[in-house]
């Protein structure tokens, strides 16, 4: 293996802003909810998604994801 760096390899181009961000342009489920947040598909975490949901809309999705 080659330790030395090839100096004639361009670094990776910086991922656009636009392309980093998730929007929540289509329907969003509590099960999408509960992924985002990193909790576990489980009837109690279901009925908070679904509650979260109910109350806050599409938005709650969006302010877990950048």
């Amino acid at each position: 293996m080659n330790a030395k760096p090839d100096p004639n390899s361009q670094p990776d181009p910086v991922t656009p802003d636009s392309l980093l961000h998730t929007g929540s342009g289509g329907d969003v489920t509590a099960e999408d909810l509960l992924l985002a947040s990193g909790r576990d598909i489980t009837p109690e975490n279901l009925a908070w998604a679904k509650r979260k949901l109910a109350t806050e809309g599409a938005a709650a999705l969006d302010k877990l994801l950048p």
